[in-house]
């Protein structure tokens, strides 16, 4: 497989580096999330301990980029935007989620090309979860 060449990879997931990567990006999303004050309405919405979070973005993550259904097999069908309901999110909240996850992917080196497709994809699915007109 060459790096440089996404179409030798079946999937994101093996694009972006397996199991590991995806652990790696979650992990530094949520400590980014926790320390910049940049990110404060974001955290705010957490409740006192962001393991749970960790583990199921990293579960979702997996699956949803073409890997292990982690997050499918434990809870089911991921219904984001019913499971986000119960907080309020608006245009700040996914803004700041889009510049964590960015910041996050750039720390960790992910391929530009790639950076670039899944900012795209998160930006649709985190404009999607607004629940809050703002």
């Amino acid at each position: 497989m060459n790096i440089e060449d996404p179409s030798s990879f079946e999937t994101p997931f093996a694009w972006i580096g397996g199991e590991a990567t995806v652990r790696a990006l979650s992990d530094r999303f949520y400590d980014l999330m926790d320390m910049e004050p940049g990110f404060k309405a974001l955290r705010d919405a957490h409740g006192s301990t962001l393991q749970d979070a960790r583990d199921k973005l990293f579960w979702f993550l997996c699956g949803w980029l073409g890997g292990p259904e982690h997050y499918t097999e434990r809870f089911g069908h991921p219904r984001l935007r019913m499971r986000h309901m119960p907080f309020s999110i608006g245009v700040l909240e996914r803004d700041q989620w889009l510049a964590c996850m960015d910041q996050a992917m750039t720390e960790l080196q992910i391929d530009p090309e790639l950076r670039k497709r899944l900012n795209a994809s998160f930006f649709k699915t985190a404009d999607w979860m607004r629940n809050r007109g703002d």
